[in-house]
């Protein structure tokens, strides 16, 4: 095996470093405007450059053109490890709080677009703190998209089915200009959903600087408001109504939604099995919720109850994570729904979280061919997405996956019970959001996480960061065969 390529790594970690403290001016901007201390931002933005620099220039002129799947995970997990960890200055040097451990959940929470938050009082928080909470969901949102497409093949996990890559190697020559067209339709398609999103929260009784932040953290999927009670704090059904298309948009697979939207091909999403099977899961969900608040009478119209039964369940299944209600009093079956429908989340290709539908349906096929099997031993019936045959491999791997997955979820959850005695419901549901990137749980810790402790917060921290990253990619880093030569 060979060395590990420490240049690239660098260079790579360096560059993401440098656009940070760029992307910090705009929060630098809005602190201006609303005259704010500038110094906790300006400082931040200089020390993201300056460490950017010392990554970056020692390797500015590295062209390797093969790197291993190796290099691959390990730059993802640093890029997110230390952006998350200089991402903490801005809340430190504006004493939004002074803990660091806070800090550092809030701003991985972000940029995992998980949500999760130590504040109750976000509307004390300076606009450009608050401004900076969005985006880092919203580069997380798009970031996490990139990347993957970019090096899943390379770290398994079944993702390049799912994503229909071709692309199986590791050399850049072969697959770079691919990779390129692919990250620039996104990022296309991602602007576009989020310019779009911000007229149409602009024409409802929202803010320009509110309007802002929720497009960023809306169509990312990720879930930090500006307001202490999330969308809610707006009592207006048509915000409720627009948030939750775009919250099911951004769940869907953005490579499908520019062929659909700026290349007019829907058909691509029409007829996408994934897309079909997820849309059904949630009406499905919608209506079992709708009438679980019907009969016990939470609204008082069929409307109301139908509308905040559609926003809680995309919400939720989108793995966003806003809140229009206390769900944690509708009962203890909406908080089993809730908390599968966390674990599964969006389609392979979004900014959602989770298993991914594309997965779970993968496995509902597997199931069905091994019910066949049972009847027919000789019978043999492979498992087909969209009409294509999927090889053994790619359902094997999907299998290795889904067991990693649930095994952290149910490790988690154990070891919050141990450590930190939480009640069987909360280890799980705390656990299962913070993999599955959602934000809310159940329990004392449906709005906000203020009063987790200690363990609690570092345990989550490593769930969303190997949730976001493929759960494979941080579990591979820590093996002993990684580090072998």
């Amino acid at each position: 095996m060979s060395r590990i390529n420490c240049k690239f790594i660098s260079r790579i970690v360096g560059m993401m470093c440098i656009i940070e403290g760029v992307v910090l001016l705009f929060c630098l901007l809005v602190s201006l405007i609303y005259r704010e201390n500038i110094f906790p931002i300006l400082i931040s933005s200089l020390v993201f450059a300056t460490i950017g620099f010392v990554f970056f220039l020692p390797s500015k002129n590295y062209r390797e053109k093969k790197i291993g799947s190796r290099e691959g995970m390990l730059t993802v997990t640093l890029t997110w490890l230390i952006l998350s960890l200089i991402g903490t200055l801005p809340f430190l040097l504006s004493q939004s709080t002074n803990n660091f451990i806070d800090a550092f959940f809030e701003t991985i929470s972000g940029f995992t677009t998980t949500g999760a938050t130590i504040f109750t009082e976000v509307e004390n928080l300076p606009k450009g703190i608050l401004l900076w909470r969005s985006i880092t969901q919203w580069q997380g949102g798009v970031g996490i998209v990139v990347f993957s497409i970019a090096l899943i093949p390379l770290i398994g996990g079944g993702a390049s089915s799912l994503f229909n890559a071709e692309t199986t190697g590791i050399t850049h020559d072969r697959f770079l200009p691919r990779i390129t067209q692919v990250a620039k339709r996104i990022f296309t398609i991602y602007l576009f959903l989020t310019l779009l999103l911000f007229i149409l929260l602009l024409i409802g009784p929202m803010e320009l600087y509110d309007a802002i932040c929720h497009s960023l953290t809306c169509i990312s999927t990720g879930g930090f408001s500006t307001k202490n009670n999330s969308i809610g704090s707006y009592n207006s059904p048509y915000l409720e109504y627009i948030v939750s298309i775009f919250m099911f948009i951004g769940s869907l697979s953005l490579a499908l939604l520019y062929f659909a939207i700026l290349r007019k091909q829907p058909q691509k999403l029409l007829r996408d099995e994934e897309s079909r099977w997820y849309a059904g899961i949630l009406g499905v969900c919608v209506i079992i919720t709708m009438s679980w608040l019907i009969y016990h009478n939470e609204y008082p119209s069929i409307e109301s109850n139908f509308r905040h039964a559609l926003f809680q369940v995309t919400s939720l299944f989108s793995s966003t994570g806003y809140l229009t209600a206390d769900i944690g009093s509708w009962g203890a079956f909406f908080g089993i729904l809730a908390v599968s429908m966390m674990a599964v989340n969006g389609c392979a290709g979004s900014t959602s979280g989770g298993l991914k539908m594309g997965r779970f349906l993968i496995l509902l096929k597997n199931l069905n061919n091994e019910f066949h099997k049972r009847v027919s031993p000789n019978q043999v019936v492979p498992v087909k997405v969209n009409g294509h045959t999927l090889a053994v491999s790619t359902v094997h791997q999907v299998l290795a996956f889904t067991f990693l997955y649930f095994f952290l979820i149910l490790t988690g959850a154990m070891l919050l019970m141990l450590m930190n005695d939480h009640s069987f419901i909360e280890g799980i549901s705390v656990a299962t959001s913070a993999i599955s990137n959602s934000g809310p749980a159940l329990g004392s810790f449906v709005n906000n996480f203020e009063h987790a402790g200690f363990f609690t917060k570092i345990i989550m921290c490593f769930l969303m960061l190997a949730g976001r990253l493929e759960v494979f990619t941080v579990i591979t880093i820590l093996t002993p065969t990684f580090w072998r030569k």
